[in-house]
């Protein structure tokens, strides 16, 4: 395999343990891996080097609100950052707050939500992010989990902050506003016996104040990060130090060989939630090469105005970002007139020819870079040059149509909290890694572990099986859950519990969830996220849930169908009704079943994979009714809570006798 070495030989099963594929590193670790940068202890020495060496680089920047409208970037530098991080550390400590205690953040991405974070980092705080898109209550169980006694929040969220009261007080002490506190709020905070503090009130506590830091080893914790989970309560994962320093260490010598290292010109635009570890580990790469991060407004709509504003050269998106730009896209280009659509499809045709051929992606089409595809290119500043999704897996097809028009390298990742982000990446110029997420970044160990039940053989000549992972990136366990933390860490290896097949290039394609698994009556085993990544290939649906269980012997699914798709169906077929009457009628049904019938039979499904019953939803899965996680996977037990009537119907009309 081209892009991996092997550093030890798979093993065939035994003592009732499955088997397990060949130990494979990135070729880019081939000499070992990258060492620790020298000087870097804790994440706290990231940000207090990068102020020595580029005291006066602009750090952080947020756009000035002009009459109601938002204009230009104005810059902090490195240096105004750290004097008012220092104050803030200062005012943390006056208020009696001990290293090793938990500091919790709530809040969209802010010049403020990073000091706070760099404050916690100074001076050995956990840092917890809240965020509310975890589900109900989900705030109130991370504060009393984690006992956090000091919390940051931003000025809009105080409200949802004070509906944890009074149960949260046992452990809460200290509320900061990163913005004005109002009088109403500071009288139902001290009705409980908490104080809250306004932003630059609470920053000239620290002025007179002067606490050292304490002393900072790599094996500190630095945060506990709560995942979304698709069962039961969040997890805390704790992050060390030495985790984030090693996966900086990786991603350096990652872009350094393929010769896109990060430097201090570069500039990123924060907009992914920094509670969430791919947008943390990105953020803190970027402050340890001095380099510019550009806040957003907080507004989907307003995104791609932002970055034509602050003209980013590293973009990091989720999946369903990435469908919208796609889609606003090819709706412009459809939009565009015969001849204009007509140039585009030539152009876009000729110039993945090309890069599927081998040609780079700036020699692919340089005239059609210029005449056609620089209008995407400025959309998104006219500067940038990576292109990085992350999250969730990519669809193929978009991924293939953003790496032809951006004229911009386009990565797909693919890691967990767990892992601390970045596991695996694909690479530039390599148009065989489409649909994959690339060989290992150089700082882990990755093996295969075989599945039996479900099919997967670690040593068969493609290799497929359970992804499990070794290094120093690993987090140090689940925060008060050491059983869970036995469950999934094993000998050394993290379990991530996604099914992957490796590539002959030595990419990695994931194709299946080891625990989205279920038996039909008849005796057969679903993979159903393999199946919904199949169904999911047809054009007419945007989104699938698959459902099966051991006392029916086949398949139904809900289906969110893409509007525009049946609408279009329906004209032609003579099906009248709106878009929500659509969805309720059976000849749209069957139209529906006979799109997934069709790609089934093409991806050659067995008989049971087929879905013999759909119901039609107009309105997405959303995480407003708990369906989906911040990362857009499908929580399978609230799905079947909330369809529970809709699927007993769909196998009560579909096992009627037939007349």
């Amino acid at each position: 395999m081209k892009y991996l070495i092997e550093v030890e030989k798979g093993k065939e099963s035994k003592d009732g343990r499955p088997s397990v594929g060949p130990v494979y590193r990135s070729s880019f670790a081939k000499d070992g891996f990258p060492p620790p940068v020298p000087g870097l202890e804790s994440c706290w020495d990231i940000f207090r080097m990068s102020v020595e060496r580029y005291p006066d680089n602009r750090m952080l920047g947020r756009r000035e609100i002009v009459n109601g409208k938002a204009g230009k970037y104005v810059w902090q530098t490195y240096k105004q950052v750290y004097d008012i991080v220092i104050r803030l550390g200062n005012a943390i400590r006056s208020c009696g707050v001990q290293p090793g205690e938990k500091c919790g953040i709530f809040g969209a991405n802010s010049p403020e939500w990073m000091m706070s974070m760099q404050a916690c980092n100074a001076h050995g705080l956990y840092c917890v992010p809240l965020y509310d898109t975890l589900g109900a209550g989900a705030v109130e169980f991370v504060i009393c989990h984690s006992e956090v006694s000091i919390a940051f929040v931003e000025e809009k969220k105080i409200s949802e902050l004070l509906k944890t009261l009074p149960r949260t007080t046992r452990y809460l002490r200290t509320l900061i506003s990163f913005g004005k506190v109002s009088h109403d709020q500071r009288e139902e905070v001290e009705k409980h016996g908490l104080v809250i503090h306004a932003w630059e009130d609470f920053l000239k506590m620290g002025d007179n104040e002067n606490y050292e830091p304490p002393v900072k080893t790599k094996t500190d914790i630095c945060t506990i990060m709560y995942t979304s989970g698709t069962t039961g309560d969040p997890k805390g994962v704790m992050i060390s130090n030495e985790s984030i320093l090693t996966l900086i260490a990786g991603v350096k010598r990652l872009l350094e060989s393929v010769n896109e290292a990060l430097s201090e010109k570069d500039v990123y635009m924060s907009y992914l939630p920094l509670a969430h570890i791919f947008d943390r580990v990105i953020e803190e790469c970027f402050v340890h090469h001095g380099a510019s991060i550009g806040f957003w407004q907080g507004d989907v709509k307003l995104l791609i105005e932002d970055l034509g504003e602050l003209k980013p050269t590293i973009f990091c998106a989720v999946p369903r970002v990435l469908d919208r730009v796609y889609a606003g896209l090819t709706q412009k280009i459809s939009a565009g007139g015969l001849l204009r659509s007509t140039l585009f499809n030539l152009a876009y045709s000729y110039k993945l020819f090309n890069m599927r051929r081998g040609s780079k992606h700036g020699d692919a089409a340089p005239i059609f870079d210029r005449i056609v595809f620089n209008k995407v290119k400025q959309g998104l500043g006219g500067n940038v040059r990576l292109i990085l999704s992350g999250a969730a897996p990519l669809s193929t097809h978009v991924e293939a149509f953003l790496r032809v028009v951006t004229c911009s390298y386009v990565l797909q990742g693919y890691g967990l909290t767990e892992t601390c982000a970045g596991t695996f990446v694909s690479l530039p110029n390599e148009i065989s890694m489409l649909g994959t997420v690339g060989p290992p970044v150089p700082n882990v160990d990755v093996c295969l572990e075989s599945v039996p039940e479900m099919g997967y053989d670690a040593l068969a000549s493609t290799p497929r099986g359970e992804v499990c992972v070794r290094g120093k990136t690993l987090f140090s366990g689940y925060y008060k859950r050491e059983d869970l933390t036995k469950e999934v860490m094993i000998d050394g290896w993290f379990h991530t519990g996604d099914v992957g097949e490796w590539q002959p290039d030595g990419s990695l394609k994931i194709i299946d969830r080891k625990k989205n698994i279920f038996k039909l009556s008849q005796g057969e085993y679903v993979a159903v996220e393999n199946l919904e990544n199949i169904y999911g290939l047809v054009s007419a649906i945007d989104s699938i849930w698959v459902y099966g269980n051991s006392f029916e012997s086949f398949l139904v699914a809900v289906v969110n169908p893409k509007k525009e798709a049946l609408e279009a169906w329906a004209q032609e077929n003579e099906v009248s009704g709106d878009f929500e009457s659509l969805c309720s009628d059976p000849r749209c049904k069957e139209f529906i079943i006979g799109e997934l019938s069709k790609i089934g039979k093409e991806k050659k499904l067995k008989g049971f994979e087929f879905i013999k019953a759909v119901h039609l939803d107009p309105v997405p899965f959303d995480m407003e009714r708990d369906l989906l996680t911040p990362t857009y996977k499908k929580k399978r037990p609230q799905l079947l809570k909330y369809y529970q009537s809709v699927i007993d119907t769909m196998y009560k009309n579909a096992n009627k006798p037939r007349a």
